[in-house]
């Protein structure tokens, strides 16, 4: 099966495990987690860790003791239930449909049927039901991040203006893996000194030999990441912090840098591998816009957006419109302006809307995953996609950077904010010594 299923399978854990005897259940099922109102049963984190284990098969002794592990990856499950709570608290669901479609594509990319897939479950511990709960958390964590990017992170095209000028990376694209370890906000000094000291511990034993990076950061790291080995995927040099770039780019695949102090403690760097991006060819249509967003009870929207597209209908000027009644903070301080974009830039239904429109013309009001909407075509042009490829890929890797930096401190304020009461009477993984 591809990495796909391996990566769903090892998440498997996080879900509830299918049915057993109740003698079988009996001496496993305690509470190991409470979080707010749920909580979190040995059998879910068994399964977990013996997921864990079986991607280590031949190379156990890389990973930390059981009673560290086992501390890391109920971290990782209460985080996940965190998130999917707020998920859910907002709103958002996903229907069956929706489940059905992200169930067949699974399969679909793993070149099986149903009944193959269901079959590579079962010999995993899974049923079809588990999978299923899990792609539906998945799904709503998904949407959660999104909805968090579009309401705080922005990127001008004065951004994307200067990274293009000061750009010294080419189309180069750096694969890159982290370990992070970790320091509390408001952290006194001898935090700091022990956890530079640990960074420094981790690093030394890097250099030794005695273990590999992935087995390092499933060991030490408290990046969320840290069950896949630390890795970050394929970065462009717009997407990786200042303070690693000159460096990155003179290393070779397999180098290591840091500890470097970042917001959330100190950081190891792997560049992994590094390759060369393809660039666009031809010609795309980009239209300029502004628009007002709206959200909460759907037919209170439509009838305030109808209101406010009636106004300027009469000669209201949309810009303070925006300004006074658009709930997206990025923008409506600048009138709902958008600046120039590629047609579905936000999405299918943005540009179908748009494409609909005049120059001028203000459009009906519709629905996205944001909110609703009416949005004003101000100008459209055709430019070289190879051009207007590279700006997209700059301004996505800015504000991808941007996105990371925020939801990383929203994860830390989720999880500080929430009830949870570990029930393993483990250490704290972060007393765990390196080398």
């Amino acid at each position: 099966m591809t990495r796909l299923l391996a990566c769903l399978l090892a998440l498997a854990g996080l879900f509830p495990l299918a049915q057993a005897t109740a003698q079988q259940l009996q001496p496993l099922d305690r509470i190991v987690a409470v979080v707010d109102e749920d909580v979190i049963l040995r059998s879910e984190l068994d399964r977990a860790l013996r997921n864990i284990y079986g991607q280590f098969a031949g190379r156990e002794d890389q990973l930390p003791p059981r009673e560290y592990l086992e501390r890391q990856v109920l971290e990782r499950m209460v985080l996940t239930q965190l998130q999917v709570a707020r998920a859910r608290a907002s709103g958002m669901e996903v229907s069956e449909q929706e489940l059905d479609a992200a169930i067949a594509g699974i399969a679909q990319q793993n070149n099986t049927s149903l009944e193959g897939l269901v079959g590579e479950l079962a010999r995993s511990g899974m049923t079809l039901a588990d999978l299923r709960e899990s792609v539906r958390d998945e799904i709503l964590i998904q949407r959660m991040r999104q909805s968090f990017a579009q309401g705080r992170v922005s990127v001008s095209e004065g951004e994307v203006d200067a990274a293009l000028a000061n750009q010294q990376g080419g189309g180069a694209q750096y694969r890159l893996a982290h370990i992070l370890v970790g320091v509390p906000e408001g952290a006194s000094a001898d935090q700091i000194a022990t956890a530079q000291e640990k960074a420094n511990r981790i690093l030394a034993e890097l250099r030794q030999g005695g273990i590999d990076f992935a087995a390092a950061a499933v060991r030490y790291s408290d990046s969320p990441n840290a069950l896949e080995g630390g890795d970050l995927g394929w970065r462009n040099i717009d997407e990786i912090p200042p303070s690693f770039t000159q460096v990155i780019m003179q290393m070779q695949p397999g180098g290591v840098i840091g500890p470097i102090r970042g917001p959330s403690g100190f950081q190891l760097l792997q560049l992994t591998d590094i390759r060369q991006a393809q660039a666009g060819a031809g010609t795309i249509t980009q239209f300029r816009a502004r628009h007002i967003l709206v959200t909460g009870d759907d037919a209170a929207a439509v009838a305030k957006l109808e209101t406010l597209r009636a106004r300027v209908a009469g000669g209201a000027d949309f810009g303070e419109l925006a300004r006074e009644n658009s709930e997206d903070e990025d923008t409506a301080s600048r009138g709902g302006e958008l600046g120039w974009f590629a047609r579905d830039a936000y999405g299918v239904d943005f540009g179908q809307q748009l494409a609909a429109l005049q120059d001028g013309e203000v459009s009906a009001p519709f629905k996205t995953q944001a909110g609703w909407h009416i949005v004003q075509r101000e100008g459209e042009r055709q430019t070289v996609a190879a051009d207007e490829n590279r700006r997209q890929q700059v301004r996505e890797s800015i504000g991808q950077r941007k996105l990371e930096e925020q939801w990383e401190r929203f994860l830390r304020e989720l999880r500080g904010e929430a009830f949870v009461d570990i029930r393993l009477g483990t250490p704290d993984p972060a007393a765990g010594n390196a080398g």
